[in-house]
């Protein structure tokens, strides 16, 4: 072999051992550190009503579909919203449109908690074919608390009770 040959696999070979080291110190970091959330709360003021970034998006599903009555019109007295009322994300306001809201630390959870207590995927709140709303616990550590009761099975959600996941409290609204 020549000893220009054997100088380009040398470079070669530190160059893809240094990049393993720089995948797993970010692995790493990651890991330590946990996922950045974006603030809010700089357009709480004039966008209060407006939901979050990403929240137009339909999440996943896994199966459920909405089966309101009228096809997407609500009902009288149905909740239209999903308020967040204590927390880090304080203020922050989702439309409900019969879409499936995870919640969890998940970058791709609609509401993305920023808190300890919370797992990846957390908990999620659907609509039934009544036009109700369900919270389901995704089988967290800590838990997702409806009104002080730890959930255990997928539970109706009465207007304005509060949700607990970690510190973070979670109210439907009309």
């Amino acid at each position: 072999m020549s000893e220009l040959t054997l100088t380009v696999m040398r470079l070669g070979f530190l160059a893809v051992l240094w990049l393993f080291v720089i995948v797993a110190v970010q692995v790493i970091r990651s890991d330590l550190f946990g996922t950045r959330v974006t603030q809010r709360a700089a357009r709480r003021g004039a966008d209060q009503n407006r939901p979050p970034a990403g929240a137009g998006r339909p999440a996943p599903d896994r199966g459920r579909q909405s089966g309101g009555r009228g096809g997407g019109r609500q009902r009288r007295g149905a909740p239209t919203k999903l308020v967040v009322s204590e927390g880090t994300l304080t203020g922050t306001t989702v439309a409900l449109q019969g879409q499936t809201i995870s919640l969890g630390r998940a970058h791709d959870s609609t509401i993305v908690l920023d808190d300890d207590y919370a797992s990846s995927r957390h908990a999620r709140i659907y609509p039934d074919r009544d036009g109700q709303w369900i919270v389901e616990d995704l089988g967290s550590t800590n838990g997702t608390y409806l009104d002080r009761t730890r959930l255990t099975t997928p539970t109706p959600i009465p207007l304005g009770a509060p949700i607990r996941i970690g510190k973070t409290v979670i109210e439907l609204r009309k």
